[in-house]
């Protein structure tokens, strides 16, 4: 068993893999024979990642605030507190806060052979950022 006491130090999201705004606590780190890998991500309002794919997939919990999510072809999806947002293995997508709004999710799954958690790719665009539905119109 190992306790780590107040030991987690909020990190900023590296400019190559996110847009604005975006801080990172890293909850769980691969040791030992863990592939586990788990993160609670805050995003400032209109924040968001970049294109991105995970070999063994993603599971994300949004815990507070209002985000986005898009598979690579797919409509823009509203997401809010209690949602959970699954993303198969090598699917490309994206996930981060609303126009108007912080978003802070959990983000959990298992790195690679080799240690890698994911491929990054292109920024999510403006025009693309922008195809977003509004907060509002998506209700609940």
């Amino acid at each position: 068993m190992q306790i780590t006491r107040g030991g987690i130090k909020t990190g900023r999201g590296p400019t190559d893999w996110f847009t604005g705004d975006v801080y990172v606590d890293a909850v769980a780190v691969p040791s030992g024979g863990s592939r586990l890998s788990a993160s609670s991500v805050h995003f400032t309002p209109g924040a968001r990642t970049a294109w991105h794919i995970h070999p063994n997939g993603q599971t994300i919990f949004v815990t507070e605030g209002v985000g986005l999510v898009q598979r690579r072809g797919g409509p823009i999806e509203v997401i809010r507190p209690g949602d959970r947002v699954f993303f198969e293995p090598g699917e490309h997508h994206w996930h981060g806060a609303a126009p108007t709004r912080f978003m802070t999710h959990l983000a959990m799954l298992d790195v690679d052979d080799d240690g890698n958690p994911a491929t990054w790719g292109d920024h999510v665009t403006e025009a693309e950022y922008a195809e977003a539905p509004s907060v509002e119109e998506a209700g609940r």
